[in-house]
């Protein structure tokens, strides 16, 4: 990756050797990391190796009467000051400049310290500017002019204050299998932030479920960005997420690809244990008759903290299941107990971070004969 910065700024890691160099440190030590559970190779998906991220976070860096792009530096020695960044996808790097200098040639840098892009693959973007101030009409005004003149939509964040210049949401087309999906991406909401890397995990997934039918429960559902394309090789999904937001996003994406076949349930996992097993009765399930599901598949994408004992002997009841993880060391710790009753099929590496220690895993799991 070509950066001024590369080595400076904390955002990425030296490798010796550039992209092949640094993906292979990863096969290599997540291929040991996992080798007593499965010794065959792990299937790698490489990532573009520059403008891949569609999602990034800056500091905002006041140096006298000026301000800056910043980053924390590698080495923890304060921040590096930059004005773009080859990380992020060709739309946020062309309008980086553009924006810094309106804000600072509006006013409106006064007690700005981050700002947040937020893009799709056709360059719609949000932009939220972080204040240690509250923001008044003035601010409002001057925001509308610099959002029109730059073709974005702006949002102003201060305590406990939001204002929407535009829309906070953009939207995006992933291309997974041939096929286009559609998502309305929310400002300040989980989001994949590699575009390219996500249709090819989506993919994977998929596929890791081809040869199964019947009904699919998924854990952790987010907004959706697996569940609304696994809805068109299952014949139900049931989707569980404990986060409001997250599940009105992912009604609304569902609109978006006009699919019908998928129930979301604002529940955690011990929750909808308790309503399977007839332990406690939910309002958010009283219009879902369990009988009617054949469920022997399960999908969960956990958060870094992965799953609990209890999350990972529920999941083993299921005949198969798809595991999607962002941290594989807790992965490591959960497949000490899904491989008692359950055999590696396949193992997949996804690249969604290049230039960084972080890696996704995927994991295929069929229930031991």
């Amino acid at each position: 990756m070509n950066c001024k910065h590369f080595g400076e700024c904390g955002a990425c890691r030296v490798y010796e050797g550039g992209y092949e160099s640094q993906l292979k440190q990863k096969v290599d030590i997540n291929q040991e990391r996992f080798v007593k559970f499965f010794s065959n190779p792990i299937e790698v998906f490489e990532s573009p190796t520059q403008n891949y991220r569609s999602r990034s976070e800056f500091k905002i860096w006041h140096v006298g009467d000026e301000i800056h792009y910043a980053m924390n530096h590698i080495e923890h020695k304060g921040v590096v000051l930059i004005d773009t960044c080859p990380q992020v996808n060709t739309y946020i790097n062309e309008l980086m400049p553009k924006l810094i200098k309106a804000i600072d040639e509006k006013g409106l840098g006064f007690k700005l310290f981050g700002a947040d892009f937020l893009s799709s693959s056709n360059g719609e973007i949000v932009v939220s500017l972080l204040y240690h101030r509250q923001l008044d009409q003035a601010w409002q005004d001057t925001a509308a002019e610099i959002a029109k003149d730059l073709g974005i939509y702006i949002i102003g964040r201060a305590r406990k204050q939001k204002l929407v210049i535009g829309q906070d949401y953009i939207t995006e087309k992933l291309d997974i299998k041939g096929q286009n999906y559609i998502f309305n991406y929310i400002e300040n909401s989980f989001t994949q932030p590699n575009s390219r890397v996500n249709e090819k995990m989506i993919a994977w997934a998929m596929d890791a479920f081809s040869d199964h039918k019947g009904d699919l429960l998924e854990l952790y559902c987010g907004a959706g960005n697996f569940t609304i394309p696994f809805a068109k090789i299952f014949d139900k999904v049931l989707a569980t997420e404990i986060s409001k937001s997250s599940i009105n996003a992912a009604k609304a994406n569902m609109a978006l690809n006009s699919v019908e076949n998928i129930e979301f349930i604002r529940m955690s996992v011990e929750e909808f244990v308790d309503a399977l097993n007839g332990v406690r009765e939910f309002n958010r399930m009283q219009h879902i008759n369990i009988e009617d599901y054949n469920i022997n598949s399960i999908f969960v994408d956990p958060p870094r903290s992965g799953m609990d004992e209890f999350t990972c002997k529920f999941s083993s009841q299921f005949d198969n299941i798809v595991y999607i993880s962002c941290n594989p060391e807790t992965l490591a710790r959960d497949l000490d107990i899904l491989t008692q009753t359950h055999e590696i099929k396949s193992m997949a590496l996804f690249d969604q971070f290049p230039y960084t220690h972080h890696a996704e895993m995927g994991v295929k799991l069929v229930k031991k004969v």
